[in-house]
């Protein structure tokens, strides 16, 4: 029996000086795994497999150390046919345990990530549509949709659906074009439709010069949270509506970096927790260059 015991801390001891980081992050992922399985299946009636397959790998082990081969064989056949059973018999607790992974934190991050990427993309596209239309002066009318939907405007527009490009946008703004007078509507980085119908403002302290297409660029800021971006057909100028209030003459950098500030920063000071998240991964890298040095 002293012989046994002794081999199996030759086994740990050689474990122990094989231990490389992978092995532990290895461990540590496995141990989580088997963790949340656990969870999931608390108090239901797979509880007591769990413990059952439990027991017989712990059965394993011990007839494997001490070289009870006759247990050893019938264990390791029982296992090829066990888990197929396995799989069948939780089949409910692994699509719930594969849902839940699909809504973890980590897919939420990448989700939100993923929408970031695309919403800078778009920006870069508007950007340069609105500068070249300045530049030929052809007016055009973009609204972005953001908590408060547009479904009113959207739902009696024409449904376009598209990944915006500058090429697309201008298309559809070009003068002879059968959508050049509405309004396009994007929504999650998208253009969603395209001729639509924006409620005029009636503010009657606005300057005189400003048509119809900018008294509706700031009529949808007022009834909504949207922005809305214009380009005035006689001018040139780009322009740029908020809350009821627009700003005028904007260089495509000053239009960027509005763009920028109103789509994406504003949706992070509404979510504390990606601005934590950010703060945490600078403060980790902080820690790891330091260390590096």
């Amino acid at each position: 029996m002293s012989g046994f015991l002794q081999n199996i801390w030759g086994t740990v001891q050689g474990y122990l000086h094989a231990f490389e980081f992978l092995d532990i992050l290895d461990i540590l992922i496995t141990a989580f795994l088997i963790y949340q399985v656990l969870k999931l299946v608390q108090g239901t009636s797979a509880a007591g497999i769990i413990r059952g397959i439990v027991l017989l790998f712990v059965l394993y082990g011990v007839a494997y150390f001490a070289e009870l081969n006759v247990i050893v064989f019938v264990l390791e056949n029982v296992a090829q046919v066990g888990l197929l059973a396995v799989i069948i018999m939780f089949q409910p607790e692994l699509r719930k345990m594969l849902d839940s992974l699909g809504r973890s934190k980590l897919t939420t991050i990448l989700k939100r990530e993923q929408a970031e990427t695309d919403m800078r993309a778009m920006i870069r596209e508007v950007v340069d549509a609105c500068s070249s239309m300045s530049w030929s002066r052809t007016g055009a009318l973009i609204v972005f949709e953001r908590d408060k939907p547009l479904d009113e405007i959207v739902n009696a527009a024409t449904e376009v659906d598209a990944k915006p490009t500058s090429e697309l946008i201008k298309n559809i703004f070009f003068v002879k074009a059968p959508l050049h007078d509405g309004a396009m509507v994007m929504r999650d980085a998208r253009i969603k439709a395209a001729g639509g119908v924006l409620p005029l403002t009636e503010n009657e302290a606005l300057p005189k010069e400003l048509g119809t297409r900018h008294r509706a660029s700031i009529g949808v800021t007022e009834h909504s949270d949207a922005v809305s971006v214009v380009v005035s057909e006689e001018t040139g100028v780009i322009s740029v509506a908020i809350g009821g209030a627009i700003r005028r003459n904007l260089s495509s950098e000053a239009l960027e970096n509005t763009l920028i500030r109103e789509l994406i920063d504003y949706r992070e000071k509404k979510d504390p927790t990606k601005i934590d998240m950010r703060e945490k991964t600078r403060n980790l890298l902080g820690i790891l260059k330091g260390k590096s040095e």
